[in-house]
């Protein structure tokens, strides 16, 4: 019986000053929250390696852009321990549900980890985003308290956080 090889939904990569426009671009179409331009440039020269990109047949289709804070934690507080942040996540509507956000997730926590040594991992979501909260609690996310009217249109966010 011949084997089938498991597909992998998109080339996961670090992301290049080049690929900026692309980002921005999706950010733009899929989030109604924005950056400034140095926003992102900053994000992506002081933690370049877990600022990912998704890429199918070499089009940009989605990234994720972190950061590594210091605090006290989330889950177990401890003084200034390193906690990596999930800034900003997103994949073109026509892309989703082919794994790809879970991948960008996957190996944005593992570099978040291993290469920042982060203990903790934690992000803030919309409390009306159930697709995001359920990708987010499938992998491990715990809600950690609800954030009043944390977005611009005052709509409250959920803290949630994962021990990495």
């Amino acid at each position: 019986m011949e084997r089938r090889e498991k597909k992998q939904p998109a080339l996961i990569r670090e992301a290049r000053e080049e690929d900026l426009p692309d980002i921005v671009r999706i950010n733009l179409e899929t989030l109604p929250e924005h950056y400034p331009d140095y926003f992102w440039r900053d994000h992506l020269r002081l933690w370049g390696r877990a600022f990912l990109v998704a890429e199918v047949d070499g089009r940009i289709v989605g990234y994720i852009m972190t950061r590594v804070d210091r605090g006290l934690g989330y889950l177990q507080w401890r003084p200034f321990k390193k906690l990596g942040h999930i800034v900003s996540i997103a994949v073109l509507p026509e892309y989703r549900r082919r794994g790809i956000g879970t991948a960008l997730m996957v190996e944005a926590m593992r570099r978040l980890k291993e290469i920042y040594g982060a203990s903790e991992a934690y992000l803030e979501v919309r409390v009306s985003n159930d697709a995001a909260i359920r990708l987010y609690e499938k992998l491990g996310f715990k809600k950690v308290r609800r954030l009043r009217k944390y977005y611009l249109d005052g709509e409250d966010a959920w803290l949630m956080a994962k021990k990495l």
